[in-house]
């Protein structure tokens, strides 16, 4: 039997009408005024993509900037050799900088880290973690900017706020925005670049629909639909 709703998510739902599709800043001014859980929860987009999900010509992926930040602690790990680009790592703020000791741990199952960040060099070790890091999404990639040898701007940018999106099985994909403690503004706006970025992303081999629905929810919160029309039009 599932969980009954709670009273605080039923009070949500009067808050919001699951028939109509709104307006960014209005469904961020829906989300806004839900009652709140006793955390910071975080806000997300998810958008239910019409893709197909096995076909390697139709992966939706990226990365792109929050303005606002994501409201997260995020810790950097980084895989380089002792060197110029290990330093710079290590000056820019990364927690773990490391190579043959890095490695070693990840392989005995250590993922205390939120992004890992690579050189093109250590790739050709750290590729191997493929099965450790791949499945929990930790892995350095070069399409998201975490295989570079600027090691210094790319933990700038995920400590900064830069959120990577990318397209599940089922043909989802789920961003997060920032946290409900945010103002409406600043979750608008940062909502807004993940929902441009994602359209724009829409692959050249995709027919008909694209951007079949949105919605943005906190953790605890039911969902509010978003209205897409504005961003298909410059798309």
């Amino acid at each position: 039997m599932p969980n009954k709703p709670s009273k605080r998510y039923r009070k949500a739902l009067e808050q919001v009408d699951g028939k109509i599709t709104y307006a960014l800043k209005s469904a961020v001014e829906v989300l806004a005024k839900f009652p709140k859980a006793k955390f910071n929860e975080t806000v997300e987009v998810a958008f239910k993509l019409g893709v197909d999900p096995k076909q390697s010509d139709q992966m939706v992926r990226g990365t792109v900037p929050l303005p606002h930040g994501s409201g997260k602690t995020v810790k950097v790990l980084v895989f380089a050799r002792d060197g110029v680009a290990a330093d710079a790592a290590r000056a820019a703020g990364a927690e773990f900088v490391g190579y043959e000791d890095m490695i070693k741990k990840c392989v005995e199952g250590w993922t205390d880290f939120d992004v890992a960040i690579a050189t093109p060099e250590a790739m050709v070790e750290v590729r191997k973690l493929g099965k450790v890091l791949g499945p929990r999404g930790l892995m350095p990639n070069p399409k998201t900017g975490t295989v570079t040898e600027d090691t210094a701007r790319a933990v700038k940018e995920v400590k900064a706020g830069r959120v990577e999106f990318k397209l599940d099985k089922a043909g989802n994909v789920h961003v997060p925005i920032g946290k409900i403690s945010f103002t409406p503004i600043q979750l608008a706006e940062n909502a807004r670049v993940v929902i441009e970025a994602v359209t724009k992303a829409r692959p050249a081999s995709v027919k008909g629909s694209y951007l079949q629905s949105c919605t943005l929810s906190a953790t605890m919160s039911p969902p509010v639909r978003v209205d897409v029309r504005e961003f298909l039009a410059v798309s």
